[in-house]
């Protein structure tokens, strides 16, 4: 028998570990916020968006949120592009979002549940 080999318990319990750590990591139930991270999003300032949503998260200890980034979003024109998604409600997409219009954006949409009208991008 191999001095490396785990007992089918230890197994067991090291999967479920692995399952219950990648289920929290799913969006599901959760406000999801994704940042554009094309070329033409970071030479917009897209990088400096997404830090301040991060900021604002860990300064107003928000938790249920899941930040991730994404590609080219096809809306080149309205880059930094920001997309809130909150289960239950409609997909917003928000467009030209300076770090000071993501934190008005994580303060009305986010907190208040108010969608920041003059920064949506129609489709």
């Amino acid at each position: 028998m191999l001095q490396n080999s785990k007992s089918w318990e230890e197994l067991k319990r090291i999967c479920e570990e692995a399952r219950v750590s990648l289920k929290s990591k799913e969006p599901e139930g959760r406000i999801e916020i994704v940042v554009g991270m094309g070329t033409v999003g970071i030479a917009a300032g897209a990088r400096d968006t997404l830090r301040a949503i991060l900021d604002f998260i860990e300064e107003k200890k928000l938790e249920g949120i899941t930040v991730r980034q994404t590609g080219n979003l096809g809306i080149d024109s309205n880059e930094p592009v920001v997309v809130v998604n909150i289960p239950g409600q409609d997909k917003v997409v928000y467009g030209k979002v300076s770090p000071d219009i993501a934190r008005l954006i994580m303060d009305q949409h986010i907190r208040c549940g108010q969608v920041v009208a003059n920064y949506v991008v129609k489709g």
